[in-house]
């Protein structure tokens, strides 16, 4: 037999745990234990930085996963093949992968207009190819404003008819050596022509390759008042991305620029690509750059 205090004791027992568990739920320590959102990864992309490959060590040691060079940096030195060679043998040696290249073409060298010149072009694209394949990269940046500036009085539609033409023409020669040309849309101050994702996205589509896509630069498209939201429109296009502060082109974190809208435009298209921070003007290199990865580290968990 069951002693009446003893049932009356399980009895207040019951009730007394199932008030606890009901309070635990409701509190911010149920969802620790029952599993949530706080539980999954943060969002995270491949981060790096534009500089030259001496830089190399460095960049590792600082959080990033790869460096961005420059085409007449590492691939086409001013000092020729021997120089490349050398290039190369330093990439093997380091072990730190170049995952794209800027700047394809030097200003002189236009795709459109009246001087427009695509045997030129086509023959330095395919050697460029060539040599991103044998490093093992993934893209060739097609930026290159100054060759794409649409001359006074020119014909807007046959520039861009001469720049499609152009850009049909690499497509083939990309696919072969099986790297990405990642078309980059450009701000007003540095070129007249492809200013924003749309535009960029025009040539893709009319190119139709695997091997021709958009490069998304958040620095321009802040130059430009461009959305984030034009990521999630364009997303399917963007394999790779650029950064840098609206102001003066600085690396995050020395103007303090929120980048957040945008990266939360890359996480909720799921891009999984580079991230590269691309400035040109560094008063301490080593510092910026580095705390540049950091505070992209910081923004990216908080989106």
């Amino acid at each position: 037999m069951i002693d009446k205090n003893e049932h009356s004791g399980r009895r207040n027992f019951i009730k007394s745990s199932s008030g606890i568990l009901a309070g635990l739920a409701a509190s911010s320590v149920a969802p620790d234990l029952f599993g949530s959102d706080h539980n999954k990864p943060q969002y995270s992309i491949p981060l790096g930085v534009y500089a030259g490959y001496n830089k190399a060590h460095f960049l590792k040691e600082s959080g990033c996963t790869y460096i961005e060079e420059s085409v007449s940096g590492f691939l086409l030195p001013a000092d020729g093949d021997q120089q490349y060679e050398k290039n190369l043998q330093q990439l093997k040696s380091e072990n730190f992968p170049i995952k794209s290249y800027v700047i394809l073409l030097p200003g002189s060298l236009k795709t459109l207009g009246p001087d427009a010149n695509h045997e030129a072009i086509l023959q330095r694209t395919e050697l460029v190819l060539k040599r991103a394949k044998e490093c093992g990269s993934q893209y060739i940046v097609f930026g290159s404003g100054a060759s794409r500036v649409i001359p006074e009085g020119f014909d807007r539609a046959v520039a861009k008819s001469q720049h499609i033409d152009l850009t049909r023409k690499m497509a083939p020669l990309a696919e072969k050596y099986g790297v990405t040309i990642a078309v980059e849309p450009l701000n007003r101050g540095e070129t007249n022509f492809i200013n924003s994702l749309s535009e960029g996205v025009e040539i893709v589509d009319a190119v139709k390759s695997p091997r021709v896509k958009l490069l998304c630069d958040i620095y321009h498209m802040l130059k430009e008042d461009e959305p984030a939201t034009e990521i999630v429109k364009y997303g399917k296009h963007i394999v790779h991305c650029h950064i840098a502060e609206k102001e003066s082109r600085t690396p995050p974190g020395v103007k303090g620029d929120d980048f957040r809208a945008y990266l939360g435009a890359l996480k909720k298209i799921n891009y999984k690509g580079g991230l590269s921070i691309e400035c040109f003007v560094y008063n301490d290199f080593d510092k910026e750059a580095k705390k540049g990865i950091e505070v992209l580290k910081q923004q990216l968990s908080e989106v």
